[in-house]
């Protein structure tokens, strides 16, 4: 199967998915996360991300988003390129991390197999995203996204995982505002 999943609809809602480089678990410290929370929040200030739903897990994340200026590509990857630098920055820079190195070398160790990366790469490449183009492909794919820690085992109800939109749709409030489908 091809990964060039392409965004076809620039006005559609699309859930995305990308991971780590070999699915690291990076995000186990709080700084990490708090890193790509504020990234998103930049998103939706400055490059017009309209965010449905996310899911921060260990080694990937889930985001059902839309572009309000018809460029969901650019937004994406504009966010894929920030959190990679600063991630690979706070990690080299945080004396309490006993991984250090080894995440380090290991995303050396995937730059090196990828001509598009210079130094090190933090995500993977593709994104699959896919247009939520009915209310059935858009239920299951906000379910989806929802129970992910749940499956992981992680919590027990989808709306106990922190890093995750599902407070919301529950009636608490989440790490980052968000619009409702």
């Amino acid at each position: 199967m091809s990964r060039k999943y392409k965004f076809l609809n620039k006005e559609g809602i699309y859930f995305v998915s990308f991971a780590t480089v070999y699915w690291i678990d990076v995000f186990i410290r709080e700084t990490y996360f708090r890193e790509v929370i504020e990234s998103l929040k930049h998103c939706q200030k400055e490059k017009g991300m309209e965010i449905f739903a996310y899911c921060i897990m260990t080694n990937h994340i889930h985001l059902i988003f839309r572009a309000k200026e018809h460029n969901p590509g650019d937004v994406l990857k504009s966010f894929k390129q920030f959190t990679s630098n600063k991630l690979q920055s706070v990690i080299s820079e945080n004396v309490k991390e006993s991984r250090r190195n080894w995440l380090l070398w290991i995303m050396e160790k995937a730059a090196s197999k990828n001509s598009n990366a210079k130094k090190r790469q933090f995500w993977q490449q593709h994104n699959h995203p896919i247009e939520l183009w009915s209310p059935d492909v858009l239920d299951q794919k906000l379910e989806y996204t929802h129970n992910n820690p749940v499956k992981a085992g992680f919590v027990r109800e989808p709306q106990d995982w922190k890093y995750s939109s599902a407070i919301d749709y529950c009636g608490g409030k989440g790490l980052l505002d968000i619009s409702f489908l």
